[in-house]
């Protein structure tokens, strides 16, 4: 039997970014197929915020190009790679603590009965989405000050999943997150895998995590992407010694 070919969600291709004196990505291509996880990692500063930023249309590169379900895109805006399917999750989230998971879930996009709030509807799919996902929010009315980190952290990737994410940018989602918070997220992210039809970029920091959820790494090291392997060719020790020697080269150049 065949094999079923791989199709491209994502390309980025020679793309460069400066802020006045400083560099911030001089040369990066990557790909990332339909229905992969891929993990990006790298010191702090290499850049991989700045690229995700570029993805999600908040930067405009100043060379390169971006490929998006095989065609050419200038992303003009956040809104504008959001309708492409882009969407992205900060370590800030972006949600309003104020307001009920189910609130936060619409937030922008809320249902009405004419000008009235449609809370019947939005708080019953809010229910069916996270059940769905696998994430237990025994009340999506609560406030969602009240949830755990990792909580917080399903909601926010629930919402971007059922906003037809199809492209989903993961930056830095388990920072300062306990391991059972972890947990809830690193099984998100495998259901997510498991439908196959949701392409995720996560940057991490925690290597094991890297090699437990995603298909392939890639290392983002001065500015440019100077790894890319399958995550079961390669080994914690091995991207530790990688980033050690970028950190030492760095350390001995300034």
């Amino acid at each position: 039997m065949a094999e079923a070919q791989t199709v491209e969600a994502l390309r980025v291709e020679n793309v460069a970014k400066r802020f006045g004196a400083l560099t911030a990505l001089r040369d990066v291509s990557l790909r990332l197929d339909r229905g992969e996880v891929l993990g990006l990692i790298g010191d702090n500063g290499a850049g991989k915020s700045t690229l995700i930023k570029i993805i999600c249309g908040y930067h405009r590169p100043d060379a390169g190009r971006i490929v998006v379900d095989g065609q050419e895109v200038t992303l003009r805006s956040v809104d504008h790679a959001r309708a492409l399917g882009i969407d992205t999750v900060y370590q800030g989230l972006a949600l309003i603590n104020e307001l009920s998971v189910y609130h936060n879930m619409f937030l922008n996009r809320e249902l009405r009965i004419g000008p009235l709030l449609n809370n019947r509807a939005m708080r019953r799919l809010a229910r069916e989405h996270l059940s769905d996902m696998g994430v237990n929010i025994p009340d999506v009315g609560s406030e969602v000050a009240k949830l755990s980190g990792g909580q917080r952290q399903a909601v926010a990737v629930a919402r971007a999943v059922y906003s037809d994410a199809r492209i989903l940018l993961l930056d830095e989602p388990l920072a300062a997150m306990g391991a059972k918070e972890g947990v809830l997220i690193l099984d998100l992210i495998r259901d997510l895998k498991a439908r196959g039809d949701v392409s995720v970029i996560i940057i991490a920091h925690n290597y094991a995590q890297v090699l437990d959820v995603c298909d392939r790494v890639n290392l983002l090291q001065h500015g440019t992407i100077t790894f890319d392997r399958p995550t079961s060719q390669v080994s914690v020790e091995e991207l530790t010694d990688l980033v050690v020697a970028e950190y030492r080269r760095r350390r001995l150049s300034s």
